[in-house]
């Protein structure tokens, strides 16, 4: 039987607050949601944010864990494949992957700035992922 790593809750926690520093530093409020690696909601969190940023950010987060790949690496990829689109996919920067050695642990979606700002964020959460691998 194989084993596979994932997040804990206090995991989760320093990961959002990394991204709400980014988001802090930044001055954009923002939603920043994390996902298990199945896309599901693990962690909600609205900073002042409009509304509308929900849905992209949990969008974001699904799509990032299920491709095991940037949002952004995918709306590039739209551009040529613009059938991707159907699958329910949101390929708007913001989204990453979090990748504990080849596997996927869960995701960060944030929505509110720019697709770069949201993405900025999101990796400064993702930095953290490293940190909790096994030694």
């Amino acid at each position: 039987m194989r084993h596979k790593p994932c997040l804990t809750a206090d995991e989760v926690a320093e990961i959002a607050a990394a991204c709400r520093a980014a988001a802090n530093y930044l001055g954009i409020p923002v939603t920043i949601v994390i996902s298990d690696d199945g896309g599901h909601l693990l962690r909600l969190e609205r900073l002042d944010a409009r509304a509308s940023t929900l849905e992209p950010a949990i969008g974001k987060a699904h799509t990032a864990a299920l491709a095991r790949n940037l949002t952004s690496a995918l709306a590039e990829r739209v551009q040529t494949m613009p059938g991707l689109l159907t699958l329910g996919l949101t390929p708007i920067g913001g989204g990453v992957p979090l990748m504990m050695g080849g596997d996927c642990v869960g995701a960060i979606g944030v929505s509110g700035g720019t697709p770069q700002q949201d993405e900025e964020i999101a990796t400064a959460g993702a930095r953290l992922v490293s940190k909790f691998m096994p030694q």
